[in-house]
Order: C-alpha cells, then structure tokens, then sequence
C-alpha cells in the first residue's frame, strides 16, 4: 500500500542527540492527556477556560488548569490577563504552538487511516 505524502520531509539528523532530545521533550508535551485537545479548541478560536472547557469533552477544571499552565511553560500557548473587574484572562495559541499543530495534523491523518479498534483500553 502506497500512502500519498502531500510534502516533502524536511531532513533530520537522527543521530544528533540535541535534536532527539528536543524532538523527545516537544512530543511529551503534546503527549500528555488532553493537550492535544487543548491546543485545537484554541485553534478553533476558543479563548476563555470556561469556552475551552466546553471543546474539550470530559476534561475536569483541575486539568484543564494543569494543561494550559504545562502548554504555556512550553511556550505554545499566551495567558493574557485583562484589567478589568472582575479580571478576565484570554488563552490563545502562540506562534509556536500553531507551528506544532500543523505538525500534528499528518500525524491526526496516520491516526485517522490506521485506526482499526484494536488498541487497548485506556
């Protein structure tokens, strides 16, 4: 089975232990539990936690919290805090974090294609 690839893959020096590692640290991030998520509801436009929250089926407010602070540490999402009363507080992505997800899109695709319900039960 041939797959059709819509772009040519950059070269990436596999054997240069700085770049595995970074690659290592990127993907832990977007491998944790409902970052993923995160990351497309604000690709979706979404920017107050409560709209975020509502995109993001099943996740609690407590890790929520826990993932936008995680996501904004790695520099892919913005917390802009407005001086108003009460204070209101804006989650956007950054221009790092849209790279990522348009890096993760093939990767949604691969997903997407191989899916065959035979992986196990979380």
């Amino acid at each position: 089975m041939t797959i059709p690839r819509t772009a040519p893959i950059p070269q990436w020096d596999h054997t240069n232990e700085a770049e595995c590692r970074r690659a290592g640290r990127a993907i832990e991030v977007v491998g944790q539990r409902w970052a993923p998520g995160v990351l497309l509801a604000l690709d979706r436009g979404a920017q107050r936690f409560s709209e975020i929250a509502a995109l993001v089926e099943g996740i609690s407010a407590r890790m929520l919290t826990v993932r936008l602070k995680q996501l904004e540490a790695a520099k892919l999402v913005v917390r802009t805090v407005i001086p108003t009363t009460p204070v209101s507080v804006r989650y956007s992505l950054s221009p790092r974090g849209a790279d990522l997800l348009a890096a993760l899109r093939p990767m949604a695709a691969y997903v997407q294609r191989w899916n065959d319900d035979t992986d196990p039960p979380e």
